[in-house]
């Protein structure tokens, strides 16, 4: 990892076991299944998707919103907008982020049709049903903090509520890890599918739908590498949507992105600085589909 994921690797996993002294694994996961379930993800049958995010500060851009910001406005404003999804950030060290923005913020998309998804530096399944609880339908999970079991369990634990997971990744060893997994897990639901025919059961949440996205920003300097999303284009493994993050701002970058093969754009810091992010995100899905929905 770099040092910037061990800084935030052992942050996470410090707010991890504070979180348990206050309330047990056992006691958040009968919290999380009484918790209200937000809607599924939908990607556009038109052709290119956006999940917009709430990023209150950037390590590399520093604070993108002020203490008078209405940020649930934007959350909403996201959803007029189009975004498929809506990413929170919950790092407070660096991000400025909470599970209580998370939580306000699956509220207020809730009846707008759209999921909230939690991003941070996960290290445990504890915190898969943190995000859950707070209503969250999705997580994302960063493939090179993790080893290869404990990314399995994330996965599993996500599956099993139902929630949709983004793999990000950084490089090739990322990429060909996120192939690996996308292999054995293909095989594992074969194998599960075929006792179940013999009498055997499908697990109550189902199989987790995942998306496999490249982070184009350097770990080390913080600026984004753009030809990342093309170098890395032909490795992207088929059957899971392709999410090209950081460094899409307009609707030409984003027409790049799908040309190379990407399927959705997480942007973060160009939509925080639009003073109209609704039309913004709209001027985004116009320019990479050929038909609205």
């Amino acid at each position: 990892m770099s040092g910037f994921l061990d800084d935030m690797a052992a942050l996470s996993a410090a707010r991890v076991a504070e979180a348990i002294r206050h309330e047990s694994a056992d006691a958040l996961e009968r919290r999380a299944r009484r918790a209200a379930r937000g809607a599924p993800l939908r990607l556009s049958a038109s052709g290119f998707d956006v999940i917009a995010e709430l990023k209150l500060r950037s390590p590399a851009a520093g604070p993108l919103s002020d203490e008078d910001q209405d940020w649930l406005g934007r959350v909403r404003a996201y959803a007029r907008g189009g975004a498929a999804a809506v990413s929170v950030l919950t790092e407070p060290s660096r991000f400025d982020g909470s599970l209580d923005h998370l939580r306000q913020a699956a509220a207020a998309l809730a009846p707008l049709g759209v999921p909230a998804m939690r991003k941070d530096f996960l290290v445990d399944p504890y915190q898969v049903l943190e995000a859950r609880a707070a209503g969250a339908g999705g997580v994302l999970v960063i493939l090179r903090m993790l080893t290869r079991p404990r990314i399995e369990k994330l996965l599993d634990v996500a599956a099993e509520h139902g929630m949709f997971v983004l793999l990000e990744a950084f490089d090739d060893v990322d990429l060909a890890m996120a192939q690996d997994l996308q292999t054995s897990r293909a095989a594992g639901r074969a194998t599960h599918r075929a006792g179940g025919e013999a009498g055997g059961e499908e697990p109550a949440g189902g199989a987790a739908p995942i998306l496999i996205g490249v982070n184009c920003r350097d770990l080390q300097t913080l600026t984004v590498v753009q030809e990342r999303f093309a170098s890395l284009a032909s490795l992207l493994p088929d059957g899971w949507p392709a999410v090209a993050e950081s460094g899409v701002a307009s609707g030409l970058d984003a027409r790049r992105m799908q040309q190379l093969g990407y399927r959705v754009a997480l942007i973060g810091t160009a939509l925080m600085a639009s003073a109209d992010p609704a039309l913004r995100l709209r001027e985004i899905l116009d320019a990479t589909r050929t038909v609205r929905p």
